[in-house]
């Protein structure tokens, strides 16, 4: 079953203007149906493989670009970086949108010598899973966040989106189209698979190292650590490895997908980059398959129950904020003293700061962290703040901030 993809306008029009596209994502968020939904009938499609070399493609590039002329669909493109030059060769010889449409997952080396090879020529497009809205099918024009930010958080949900699960299974089964609609008893079979595929191709063929076990409880310790503060001279200690090491392996999370971070907000540009970061995993069905969680059921009862909301949220809200025809900034804010706001949104000068609590009933004390950063900060414009949480419905908190249903839409 195909479900519309929120980015698929923004990706006509991109295709439409720009040689090559380049559509990223961690693997089986469904960058290549998206593709050849939307180009498929035009387009040739060329699947590279990690072993053999597709039609020469490594062994000889330019052979293989004239041999399979544009419009084309490059998928898993990593498997053929010799293949980037000759795609600007071609683009600069004859220069028309929509040449070639590139699939990837990988974020870093291949991508970055895209970047670099085809700078002005490409456009890089970043694919999650699917969204609660696309589950859901709603259009993109009625999700909260879209709403918020154009009315300078003065809009306040009047409808639900019509949710295909409950919170605690979207949370278990997480935003990976293919696990999305699997029984719900095939999961674990999915993610074990999903897990050993990642590991042994994706993350070793970004870096060595010797012992598979080893990074693979390197990335269940970082599904543990998800909603937290981050720090890198920490993370070895607890596998033994050197600190070296772990901030390598993390940037492979990073560069797959499997993993981001949200940097501090301090008010000084200079201080932002001092501070530590906050980490969430990409996806909180892999997170509650790594946590060795059981069923949505025990998700609520889970040490990791908040955290794995927060990640949630924070995914739906970067997702959302993707699809903004300008982009914001995020942020998170914590003081030494413990005042915390889970995330700074800045969008045109403005911040608008959310509070993200895995809670039915929010109340005022929930905004606690909120009123400390208006404090600190009283001659910024901080725009009215949102508590994100499971209530049934939409009310103020206080005279600036209100409490929003995670499925809340216009």
């Amino acid at each position: 079953m195909y479900i519309e993809r929120h980015l698929s306008e923004r990706l006509k029009k991109l295709a439409g203007s720009f040689p090559v596209v380049a559509l990223c994502g961690a693997r089986q968020t469904g960058k290549s149906t998206l593709l050849a939904k939307l180009f498929g009938k035009t387009c040739r499609t060329v699947v590279f493989d990690p072993i053999i070399d597709i039609q020469n493609a490594r062994a000889e590039p330019d052979l293989f670009l004239a041999n399979n002329p544009a419009p084309l669909i490059l998928d898993e493109i990593q498997y053929a970086p010799q293949v980037v030059a000759s795609i600007k060769r071609r683009v600069d010889s004859d220069r028309k949108p929509g040449m070639y449409l590139l699939s990837g997952s990988q974020q870093w080396s291949v991508m970055k010598s895209l970047s670099e090879s085809l700078a002005g020529r490409v456009v890089f497009v970043d694919l999650a899973g699917f969204s609660a809205g696309e589950i859901s099918r709603a259009q993109k024009e009625a999700l909260w966040l879209h709403n918020w930010l154009e009315s300078k958080g003065t809009w306040r949900p009047e409808k639900r989106l019509a949710i295909k699960h409950t919170l605690l299974d979207q949370l278990y089964r997480g935003s990976l189209p293919q696990a999305v609609f699997l029984d719900i008893g095939l999961l674990k079979d999915f993610f074990t698979g999903y897990e050993r595929t990642y590991i042994e191709r994706d993350a070793r063929m970004m870096a060595e190292f010797a012992d598979i076990r080893t990074f693979a409880r390197f990335f269940r310790l970082m599904a543990a650590l998800t909603a937290q503060e981050i720090n890198q001279h920490h993370l070895g200690r607890e596998l033994d490895v050197t600190p070296q090491t772990a901030r390598r392996w993390l940037g492979v999370l990073e560069a797959t997908f499997q993993w981001f971070e949200v940097p501090a907000f301090s008010g000084n540009a200079i201080k932002r980059l001092s501070e530590k970061s906050k980490g969430y995993m990409g996806d909180t069905g892999m997170t509650c398959f790594a946590q060795s969680i059981s069923s949505p059921q025990a998700v609520p009862t889970h040490p990791l129950w908040g955290a794995l909301f927060e990640t949630f949220a924070v995914n739906e809200i970067r997702k959302q904020l993707q699809l903004l025809p300008y982009p914001a900034s995020l942020y998170h804010w914590r003081t030494h003293a413990g005042a915390e706001v889970d995330l700074i949104i800045e969008q045109d000068g403005v911040l608008y700061p959310v509070e993200i609590k895995a809670t039915t009933i929010p109340s005022k004390a929930d905004t606690s962290g909120i009123a400390a950063f208006r404090k600190t900060y009283p001659r910024k414009h901080i725009g009215p703040g949102i508590v994100l949480c499971a209530a049934e419905s939409s009310y103020k908190l206080t005279e600036h901030d209100i409490a929003m249903p995670w499925d809340a839409m216009g």
